[in-house]
């Protein structure tokens, strides 16, 4: 796994600061100020704010410094809260614990219930959930449930993405390959929005969605259901280990912006350039999550 930055935390611990002091559009951030009141050091401090530039949240003045962008009463995400939800806060536990080999085999609803704190109520509506996302399934006879076949290595990780970048290019070339124009408008204004503040403001399943079904309707406007199914799969089998690296977001930005391109390349009708630059694309973030060469 790649190393885990402090950007993105410290990122979410200022905005939450600004948020509860109450600044206001253009109110001016200083770098001595938030390091003061997180109590760290200026160097992650800076990082971070260069950060909420990048997404939009911060605006950076050259020789001026840094003024916030909006209001941050605006700055809302159920990510930024002190108080997390309980069951999503379990949600993810679960999911890190399976990721990282400490959960695995047969387990009831009374072992979720003990093991992460639960309500009978609240262990039934995480495993619901669970469910409903095709990452458990209950054992045949009801007694029980177990986790679906789903990527928990590094080496599962890096095939999946080599595999991608066989199917999604490909998809490109499909003869009869059409952008579907509301779809790309829609995307279009997802990916516009994460770099306006989403990238941190979102949860992280509503984060991973996002650039999962950006990727699903790029493969889906080829009209091949095959291709499509198969890119279906592989976010099936992802989602958890994704959420892992979706601990760290300061790279999410770059990832925005070459969406944006591919979008601008596929509605150009540069076929060819945009498959090209979608597998080069799929190959940089599978180096940055696996660390694979």
């Amino acid at each position: 796994m790649s190393r885990p930055s402090l950007t993105t935390p410290i990122a979410g611990r200022l905005v939450d600061l600004m948020r509860r002091n109450g600044l206001k559009e253009n109110a001016h951030i200083t770098e001595q100020w938030a390091a003061d009141a997180l109590e760290v050091s200026r160097t992650p401090v800076r990082k971070a704010m260069l950060f909420l530039a990048e997404v939009g949240i911060l605006d950076r003045v050259p020789n001026r410094g840094f003024y916030l962008a909006r209001d941050a009463a605006t700055l809302s995400g159920p990510e930024l809260g002190v108080e997390e939800d309980v069951e999503q806060a379990a949600y993810f536990e679960i999911a890190d614990d399976y990721v990282g080999g400490r959960f695995s085999g047969v387990f009831t609803a009374a072992d979720i219930s003990r093991r992460y704190r639960l309500t009978t109520r609240q262990a039934d509506r995480v495993l619901a959930r669970m469910e409903g996302e095709d990452l458990v399934r209950r054992k045949v006879g009801g007694r029980g449930w177990e986790f679906q076949h789903v990527m928990a290595t590094v080496e599962a990780h890096d095939q999946s993405y080599r595999f991608r970048m066989i199917i999604e290019p490909a998809a490109l070339l499909e003869q009869g390959y059409a952008a579907d124009p509301a779809a790309f408008a829609r995307h279009r204004a997802q990916q516009e929005a994460l770099l306006r503040g989403d990238i941190l403001l979102l949860p992280r399943a509503e984060l991973f969605q996002v650039n999962a079904s950006f990727h699903e309707m790029l493969v889906g406007c080829s009209g091949n259901q095959f291709l499509l199914d198969a890119v279906r799969r592989q976010n099936r089998l992802r989602r958890l280990i994704e959420y892992r690296h979706q601990l760290d977001r300061s790279r999410l930005a770059r990832q925005a912006r070459e969406h944006l391109h591919l979008l601008d390349l596929v509605e150009g009708g540069d076929f060819h350039k945009a498959s090209e630059f979608l597998r080069t694309h799929l190959d940089k973030v599978r180096s940055l999550k696996t660390g694979a060469s």
